[in-house]
């Protein structure tokens, strides 16, 4: 997939069959967009495209309105929005800058700049709640309206639903801000998962015994937070179970070496020999969330926080069990 930061650049498609959104997630309902999508570039011969922003558009208005409940919770980070695009099969997508001069075009002048000239979409689809221009005062009517006259098709997707739920980025949001990860992983068609890069820490996971894999999450609002059951992938050929702390570290010093940023900070409960202890610094990691153990607490000193951390390792290393014991009945079952 081809990513291009605003579409003032050469390698952007001349034409395309184009969706638009923040899709925060790419959730299941993201994902039966980006079929159709697909689908319909293949049968018009174009390049399959999608129109996203960073920041997120009420993140924007979040930060000049000084309200900073009006920002969203995060789900995901822009690379993984960028790798789960790419997993769609999606051929193309141009990330738009939100900022003060793309907030105050008119839904009209959106059309023209954006969708016309900068993308030459030949085909959009839109959800059922799609609103674009300064004031969200433009709707699906006025995109179809403008796509008669002005040569593009226009489609719309109706709500996505699992089990009567309607899925969507909120629901997403509800369900990990409530630690129901099962629900998460229905909604988003796979379980919750934040990767990057593993960066430097105060090494202090290693005075306790307890090495941790740090990740920065770099949105200041996750959707999730607290303690995590977790598998990592990226180190080596199989998933590593471990035990995870999203969020700020309530226990520790806020002028700490990552200066009070969130972070996904994981250890694994048995490390591998094979990494030493520094090979991990550097590598592109994946973590995925299967189970929250509790929300983060605030331990009143070291000792305290060495004994929470073990019993979390122990509460995590009980969950793999029984479900391992899970597995095996439902084999012996299969057998039968």
């Amino acid at each position: 997939m081809k990513v291009f930061r605003g579409f003032h650049h050469p390698g952007v498609a001349q034409s395309c069959a184009l969706t638009i959104g923040s899709f925060d997630g790419v959730h299941r309902g993201h994902q039966a967009m980006l079929a159709l999508v697909r689908g319909e570039a293949q049968q018009r011969g174009i390049p399959s495209c999608v129109l996203t922003f960073e920041p997120h558009p009420r993140d924007y208005f979040a930060a000049v309105t000084h309200k900073p409940e009006l920002a969203p919770a995060r789900i995901c980070s822009l690379r993984d929005k960028l790798t789960d695009l790419a997993g769609c099969g999606v051929d193309q997508t141009v990330v738009l800058p939100f900022d003060a001069r793309l907030a105050s075009l008119s839904p009209q002048g959106f059309i023209d700049e954006v969708l016309v000239r900068g993308l030459g979409a030949d085909y959009i689809l839109v959800g059922d709640d799609f609103r674009f221009g300064a004031r969200r005062a433009g709707d699906y009517a006025m995109l179809d309206a403008a796509g008669e006259t002005q040569g593009f098709d226009v489609a719309r997707m109706n709500s996505y639903e699992v089990h009567g739920l309607r899925v969507s980025s909120s629901a997403v949001r509800e369900a990990l801000s409530q630690g129901r990860m099962d629900d998460a992983a229905r909604l988003l068609g796979r379980p919750y998962r934040i990767s990057g890069h593993v960066v430097h820490g105060r090494k202090l996971g290693r005075e306790l015994g307890f090495r941790t894999l740090n990740l920065r999450f770099v949105h200041w609002k996750p959707a999730a937070s607290g303690i995590f059951v977790v598998l990592v992938h990226g180190l080596t050929t199989t998933p590593l179970a471990g035990v995870a702390n999203l969020g700020i570290r309530p226990s520790l010093d806020p002028d700490d070496v990552n200066g009070g940023r969130v972070l996904l900070e994981t250890h694994c409960l048995d490390w591998p020999t094979s990494l030493g202890a520094e090979e991990a610094y550097g590598k592109i990691i994946r973590v995925e969330l299967l189970h929250k153990l509790h929300g983060e607490l605030k331990y009143d000193g070291l000792d305290s926080l060495k004994s929470g951390i073990a019993r979390d390792c122990e509460d995590a290393r009980s969950y793999f069990s029984s479900m391992h014991a899970g597995t095996s009945r439902q084999t012996t079952r299969d057998r039968i």
